[in-house]
């Protein structure tokens, strides 16, 4: 069982849809013991970073996503639920984010481009795990984002994409793996990501 994180905000039915479609046994659910005893846990997300986290907190939600993070089960995030995986963003300053990984969300810098960054744009791939591996040479995938993660330990960056500079498309350390773009939304090379997921390849 798939358990998907609904705490009232973000892409939840997109990603539940996309589950459906490759036959996996999905959940949308803030129930904490359904996410305690699901076999993989998925944290969706879109808006503030700040207003998510107090939105977490308010639901009691905060121990659970650590506990399921560091219980080695296989754990997705994506686009702000990459985000809230760090320790701060820069869109929220004074909030502390799950802690999962070390470093912080800073502002997309990019003077001659449009922010938020939105649409297509293609991945290069480092230190790829099994989420991202089988995937065509720079693969296309949709993002839609303000705010890109900073890492104090580089080796977890998974993706970059260039927009303007080079930002972290995606991270992992074990079971826990992110994408800032959204896979859901992203066609075929989504799907495959989501797919590798489905199929227990999670590190």
């Amino acid at each position: 069982m798939i358990a998907i994180i609904d705490y009232g905000r973000g892409n939840l039915f997109s990603v539940e849809k996309a589950f459906v479609k490759l036959g996996a046994d999905v959940i949308v659910t803030n129930d904490i013991e359904k996410i305690r005893r699901a076999d993989k846990v998925v944290l969706p997300g879109v808006g503030a970073f700040g207003d998510c986290m107090e939105t977490l907190k308010k639901a009691g939600l905060i121990p659970v996503i650590q506990e399921a993070a560091t219980s080695g089960k296989p754990f997705l995030g994506i686009c702000l639920g990459l985000q809230l995986l760090f320790e701060r963003s820069e869109e929220s300053p004074g909030v502390a984010g799950l802690g999962i990984f070390k470093g912080a969300i800073r502002q997309i810098v990019a003077p001659k481009l449009k922010v938020p960054h939105m649409g297509w744009n293609s991945l290069s791939l480092k230190n790829a795990t099994s989420l991202l591996k089988g995937l065509p040479e720079n693969p296309y995938v949709y993002f839609v984002h303000s705010f890109h993660a900073v890492p104090e330990d580089a080796s977890i960056i998974t993706a970059v994409t260039e927009y303007g500079s080079s930002l972290t498309a995606a991270v992992g350390k074990g079971n826990v793996q992110a994408m800032q773009f959204h896979p859901e939304k992203s066609s075929s090379v989504g799907l495959k990501i989501l797919e590798s997921f489905v199929k227990n390849k999670a590190v």
